[in-house]
């Protein structure tokens, strides 16, 4: 009797620690950062230096990390001012 009763305590001892781990270990979020989201870089717009003459002519000077870019640009401030 004495032995069953000590096993059962044993046994309800053993799933409530169990038990209460889980709720721990659920509770707690877990944060993994993806390294590839880390390492990617937003591209840096194009720079651009405009300059206006004595004629009222206007120039510029377009630097940049992205050739495309830097063509739109250019475009762009072609078709808008109507330089060149």
């Amino acid at each position: 009797m004495f032995v069953k009763r000590l096993m059962l305590i044993f046994f309800v001892i053993f799933i409530f620690s169990c038990a209460h781990k889980e709720d721990k270990q659920q509770a707690e979020p877990v944060l993994k950062q993806i390294q590839e989201i880390g390492e990617i870089k937003p591209e840096k717009p194009p720079k651009i230096k405009l300059k206006r003459d004595a004629k009222n002519d206007y120039s510029w000077e377009i630097s940049g990390d992205a050739a495309d870019e830097i063509i739109k640009a250019d475009r762009k401030l072609r078709k808008g001012i109507g330089s060149e």
